[in-house]
């Protein structure tokens, strides 16, 4: 049985409840790798989640951030759920209130279903293909500016970078001097959720993982983004999960400008 999207919703809502609960608390903090932590709270929350998937839609496939796969294969499930229980773990686990709760749905190997919510805001983030991308039930779309001198862009510094052979950080330099500006917020699920709302002009990111960006991808092309790799390869939901989310004015000038810092640091 395929999801409703009113269902993503309330799961998330849930799972934010857990989330705004231990905020600001003493947390039980490891850490999976540099840079990489994770507390009580990741894992409650997921485990709520993946109790409410197998309750209302048994026999579904699931992948999560903490305890991976369940039910099946992703390559053989018909019916897949990408979890994110609570992304943004440094900022909660140091009190700074910018995180989300990402869940995407994927039928027959296609993301149809998105929802990333943000339990401090209260503000809900969802979109189902074809039906257009809703903040707390108002529609939203990407941003109009045509301009990179006036963009406001996001982007991330994954620490798993280095295997794809990228850096990251000559193009932050870039975008800094040349735009209206770069933020790192901290949770790249509801960075682009900010920018299908329109309050960024655009984002990239060089490697994050299914579960960061699968609701997201949903949520952003349905408010009217171009969702590409680094290359312009709109098939991007595989590894390193690479991408660029811009409005379809900005989206080929960003492109270029990327393509081009690229070449010239492969050539030094």
């Amino acid at each position: 049985m395929i999801p409703e999207i009113k269902d993503l919703c309330t799961f998330a809502e849930q799972a934010g409840v857990i989330t705004v609960d231990g905020f600001g608390k003493t947390h039980q903090v490891t850490q999976k790798g540099i840079q990489d932590p994770v507390t009580e709270i990741d894992q409650k929350s997921e485990n709520f989640l993946i109790r409410q998937i197998n309750h209302f839609y048994p026999g579904h496939t699931i992948l999560c951030e903490e305890s991976g796969l369940h039910n099946g294969t992703i390559t053989a499930a018909e019916h897949v759920w990408y979890l994110d229980p609570l992304d943004g773990t440094m900022n909660y686990s140091h009190g700074v209130p910018f995180y989300s709760i990402s869940i995407g749905y994927a039928f027959k190997g296609e993301l149809v279903l998105g929802v990333i919510y943000d339990p401090m805001r209260h503000e809900c983030y969802c979109a189902e293909k074809g039906k257009g991308a809703y903040l707390n039930g108002t529609k939203i779309q990407v941003s109009r500016e045509t301009d990179l001198r006036y963009a406001l862009l996001a982007t991330g510094f994954n620490m798993k970078i280095p295997e794809t052979g990228r850096d990251n950080f000559p193009l932050f330099k870039h975008f800094m001097q040349t735009t209206a500006g770069v933020r790192r917020m901290g949770s790249a699920a509801l960075e682009i959720a900010y920018t299908a709302a329109g309050r960024l002009d655009g984002m990239w990111e060089m490697h994050l993982s299914a579960w960061d960006v699968a609701a997201g991808f949903v949520i952003a092309r349905e408010a009217g983004a171009v969702v590409s790799n680094l290359k312009g390869d709109p098939n991007c939901f595989h590894v390193p999960f690479e991408f660029l989310i811009a409005n379809p004015i900005l989206h080929p000038l960003l492109l270029k400008e990327i393509e081009l810092m690229i070449e010239s640091k492969q050539t030094e």
